[in-house]
């Protein structure tokens, strides 16, 4: 399949990578007809989906399945009306419901937005209104079904609901007698043009309302980068992305790159993450390929891991926070394979990676996919020379590459904003070094300036983060008469240090700063709580925690 739109699928350095690699864009390209059941034309016993919960379930799902349900799928939302360009939001959690309606989604030329079962009433309003949303479909639970009938007195364009079960409260249409009951598909003559939107994320923003990132229906074709030359999968892979299917990273790892490769896609539905659990599932399951945060990453080399058989994993990649030294020195010593970094935005696919060829440096996000040109930008918009940071941005002079999102929905000033004079700005900071590897500093709008140093938060972070005492920071600038800023740490103590709070800890965790990083990025200013301000999406409202401080 990856030969159908990549001419050379195999590279040896990255000069060989950027001068050979090229994406075949076909006409009208849709990922439900000419990836899914190509496959199943071609390979109809082909294994596409390992699918398992966490109370025992368990099945392997070919293509030849995969086009049945996706078909059966499509024509019960052709019954509800359900067509071109029309918004279906999906709250499935990893049910394997989810791969059925995207796929079907896409089959039929209508919009998907993922969404996270932790929405409240007032979340789904808004993204009903929003986007005028037609149809939503969702596990079949109380907490998620009671939010959903909460919010449609105020979402007026919202026809049905569906549940896929096992609660099927009154207002709910039911999936599974929905798609036994529907009458053969009939593929849409014209479904979709490239241009058209597939996909949209609502991304929960450190400050205001969410954003609406619309991609359109090339965007799969992006992520064949991520899949065949990040994950470095191949037809025999059994992958294993960590990730919910509310999120984009789901996308990312569990879908589209993926099956483009021919990889097996391992999906785990379990309710709550335990680290022992994933290694039992790597073991027993023989996966070949994993995906994660470093904390996952964290979590697992501190459980006993020559309790597990792990010799099937052949490759690992990592990407959302920097890869602290000691995590990446520990994992290779207990599995014998480097963590691979990489990182992209819900805006982008995979933007700069540590690919297969290349020697991994811990903490760093690698170096530039050739689908776009990157570069860093300082303040004065000169391009940042090395070790200089700058704004990471994307030059789109040539043409959006591909994987690049369309729009914000909605919002021509924001989407202005962000790119302009054929630019993407991607609001994140960086530095390069020497050879031409990105190191991460921060969002744009929160890095410190204190007596002319411009210091990162994440670096910072990463560095408490390495003390025991440490569960979770968020750094902030405070404002200073004499340094114009300077560097405050907001934590959250583990258990076992809850009653050292005070002077003796706060000068262990500056000294334990001042060692790991360069000793002007201390926290001077060091304060203690319970839990810290986050999005819906769990990232940090540094902004809500500056707010409290000029208070």
């Amino acid at each position: 399949m990856l030969e159908r739109f990549v001419k050379q699928t195999k590279f040896t350095s990255q000069e060989d990578f950027i001068k050979n690699f090229k994406i075949e864009v076909p006409e009208n390209f849709n990922f439900g007809y000419d990836v899914v059941d190509a496959w199943a034309a071609e390979q109809p016993e082909k294994k596409a989906i390992l699918w398992t919960n966490d109370r025992g379930l368990m099945h392997q799902y070919t293509y030849a399945e995969l086009k049945e349900k996706t078909d059966a799928t499509a024509s019960y939302f052709q019954s509800l009306g359900i067509g071109h360009g029309d918004m279906v939001m999906l709250i499935l959690k990893r049910r394997i419901e989810f791969w059925f309606s995207i796929i079907a989604l896409h089959k039929l030329g209508a919009v998907v937005i993922p969404a996270t079962h932790l929405l409240t009433k007032k979340d789904i309003v808004y993204r009903c209104n929003a986007a005028d949303i037609k149809l939503i479909v969702c596990a079949g639970e109380e907490v998620i079904t009671n939010h959903i009938l909460e919010a449609m007195p105020e979402s007026p364009t919202v026809n049905h609901l569906v549940s896929i079960g096992p609660d099927m409260p009154d207002g709910f249409k039911d999936f599974q007698e929905g798609i036994k009951q529907a009458a053969p598909f009939v593929k849409p003559e014209h479904p979709n043009t490239n241009d058209d939107i597939s996909l949209m994320y609502f991304t929960s923003g450190t400050t205001g309302e969410p954003k609406m990132v619309a991609h359109d229906f090339t965007y799969p074709l992006g992520h064949i980068t991520t899949g065949s030359f990040w994950h470095n999968l191949h037809e025999n892979s059994l992958h294993l992305t960590i990730a919910d299917t509310g999120w984009g990273k789901a996308v990312w790892g569990k879908l589209y790159g993926q099956m483009i490769a021919g990889a097996n896609i391992f999906v785990y539905d379990h309710e709550k993450f335990t680290p022992a659990d994933i290694l039992q599932k790597i073991q027993d399951c023989h996966i070949t390929s994993l995906c994660a945060p470093p904390t996952i990453y964290r979590f697992l080399i501190k459980e006993d891991i020559s309790k597990y058989d792990l010799s099937s994993l052949e490759y690992c990649t990592t990407a959302g926070e920097a890869l602290n030294y000691s995590v990446y020195e520990t994992f290779l010593k207990i599995t014998g394979i480097r963590l691979m970094e990489g990182f992209g935005q819900t805006e982008t696919t995979l933007t700069l990676a540590t690919f297969p060829w290349m020697e991994p440096k811990p903490g760093s996000m690698g170096v530039p996919n050739p689908q776009y040109e990157i570069d860093l930008l300082t303040p004065d918009g000169r391009s940042a020379e090395d070790g200089e940071q700058g704004q990471i941005v994307v030059r789109t002079k040539n043409g959006k590459p591909l994987g690049l999102f369309k729009e914000y929905y909605r919002d021509a000033e924001r989407t202005e904003d962000a790119w302009h004079d054929d630019t993407y700005y991607t609001g994140d900071v960086a530095w390069r070094d020497e050879d031409g590897y990105f190191w991460f500093v921060g969002r744009a709008d929160d890095v410190i300036k204190s007596s002319g140093y411009r210091i990162g938060p994440f670096e910072v972070e990463s560095a408490l983060m390495t003390h025991p005492a440490v569960v979770e920071c968020a750094i902030t600038g405070v404002p200073d008469e004499i340094r114009g800023q300077v560097v405050k740490a907001t934590i959250i103590l583990a258990k076992d240090y809850k009653d050292k709070e005070g002077p003796e800890l706060i000068k262990e965790l500056q000294d334990h700063v001042k060692r790991v990083t360069a000793p002007y990025k201390y926290p001077r200013v060091i304060e203690f709580v319970d839990e810290l301000p986050k999005t819906i999406s769990g990232k940090i409202r540094r902004v809500e925690i500056r707010a409290k401080d000029k208070k």
